[in-house]
């Protein structure tokens, strides 16, 4: 069993890369070493994409049933190595206990229902108006995906594209984030290897965006380029693969709102909130970024919503009790003080404060936010909570709206129907009546609008994007022609 986790995985191997370039892994909380991996470059990038288009051929052969087992047994396998994953998540990613059960939970969903794609590829048979013609319409993968993973929930989001690609007759190459090569990455492999897929059916380069991250999206092996990360790096890919006639499925930044009606249930907003804002350090795409909350309540419910912030640990993530783990790097939390400090500025006021200790930053609550402030106009991606008072529903919609991003949000409000219209009207892919904003579901459309991404994941959804269809015309009997 490969645990040191510093070479790549081509075509069922494990190689060391051909770059004179290396990647440094390290805890983001004690900042231990975790392991020198010597880069991938074009030579091994060029070799991974070809096995992998030399094994779809026979992978997407396979009757659904066979498939279908493959999957089944990566259920198993994972539930085997759970432990294993766990303790990476939590080292490499800077995880606490909760989050990282929860991402092994999301991942298992994706390969559970994944496990399903394979019968669910079906077609049509369409009628002509040329006699004699039938039009059947078949539901075909389509080849080799390319997977870009992220850092954040670095397990489940990468396996949220293999999985459901690899179901429906793909194979896939792995390229993941250098701050947590192994759980959005080398891991993977591990457990498919384990799980015994074929080789060269699931591929991971791990390498710097400089010296392959280019060519991973411009190859002319992979029909679809997934990623999540950022808008910035999205729109750079979206802008290649178009260039290039490739597909993608893109999941990108958020900047969630929670609103908080008039006739809202405080407690229960207050515990949505703090979970959706504050699990994994408010370091995931629909973690809460603002909560807007009526005038009426707001003082109530910025006191508890203190209160049971105080009450949430902050320290090192190997500690079960923890509930605030350590960003994943300096630079995060320098961004993160830079726009906090700037709100200050602005009037914003911290009515919880939080130290700072090495890469782990404390809790902070901002009342008296205005949406212009840097804190509610930028995406924190850290646990930092502001909290904007409004006046009327309108105001509260027209402030989740006030951003180019879509991807997730939530509504508080005893009367569902009235958070259901309310839904209707905030420009985002997802929202949650009486809940936060942190929801994926494998078999429930996941996706975002404006610049949270393009396409979505989950369910029938997901086999869409990584199918396309083909259309056979037969014809019986003599078809007469005018010439």
């Amino acid at each position: 069993m490969t645990q040191s986790f510093t070479k790549q995985y081509i075509n069922g191997s494990w190689t060391e890369g051909s770059s004179a370039k290396t990647i440094e892994n390290a805890n983001p909380f004690t900042q231990e070493a975790l392991g020198t991996i010597t880069s991938a470059n074009e030579q091994d990038l060029d070799a991974a994409y070809n096995a992998a288009a030399t094994a779809q051929k026979e992978w997407a052969a396979l009757v659904p049933a066979e498939r279908q087992a493959h999957l089944y047994q990566l259920a198993d396998t994972m539930q085997e190595e759970k432990e294993f994953i766990k303790e990476w998540l939590v080292k490499e990613a800077g995880s606490t206990a909760a989050k990282a059960e929860a991402e092994f939970q999301a991942a298992l969903g994706i390969v559970r229902e994944s496990a399903s794609f394979p019968t669910r590829m079906d077609g049509k048979i369409l009628p002509s108006n040329n006699p004699g013609k039938e039009n059947y319409v078949y539901r075909m993968p389509k080849g080799v995906v390319g997977v870009i993973g992220p850092w954040n929930f670095p397990f489940h989001l990468s396996m949220r594209s293999i999985a459901p690609a690899l179901a429906t007759g793909n194979t896939v190459v792995i390229k993941p984030a250098s701050d947590t090569p192994v759980t959005s990455g080398l891991m993977l492999a591990h457990v498919f290897e384990k799980a015994g897929f074929p080789k060269g059916t699931v591929n991971v380069l791990v390498g710097r965006g400089s010296e392959i991250g280019d060519s991973f999206v411009t190859h002319p092996v992979p029909k679809v380029i997934s990623f999540t990360g950022s808008t910035e790096v999205g729109s750079h890919i979206a802008e290649l693969a178009g260039k290039h006639l490739k597909e993608t499925a893109l999941e990108l930044g958020g900047n969630n709102v929670m609103l908080v009606l008039e006739d809202a249930d405080v407690d229960q907003a207050v515990e949505a909130a703090a979970f959706g804002k504050f699990l994994h350090q408010g370091q995931i795409c629909m973690a809460l970024n603002r909560i807007v909350v009526h005038e009426s309540i707001h003082d109530e419910f910025a006191e508890k919503f203190i209160a049971k912030t105080k009450s949430l640990q902050a320290g090192d993530p190997s500690d079960q009790k923890t509930i605030i783990g350590p960003l994943i790097n300096k630079d995060q939390l320098d961004r993160i003080q830079k726009d906090l400090d700037e709100s200050v500025k602005q009037g914003a006021h911290i009515a919880l404060d939080g130290k700072t200790n090495g890469n782990l930053l404390e809790p902070v609550v901002l009342t008296g936010v205005t949406n212009d402030m840097p804190i509610a106009e930028n995406e924190i991606f850290g646990p930092v909570a502001p909290i904007i008072k409004v006046s009327s529903e309108q105001e509260a919609i027209d402030i989740a709206n006030a951003s180019p991003y879509g991807l997730s949000g939530s509504v508080f409000t005893k009367d569902r129907f009235r958070g259901i219209q309310v839904a209707k009207q905030i420009e985002t892919g997802m929202v949650h009546i009486n809940d936060q904003s942190v929801n994926d579901e494998a078999h429930v459309a996941f996706g975002g609008e404006k610049d949270s991404g393009l396409g979505r994941f989950g369910g029938e959804w997901v086999i869409d994007k990584f199918t396309t269809v083909k259309t056979i015309g037969v014809q019986s009997g003599y078809r007469k022609f005018p010439f």
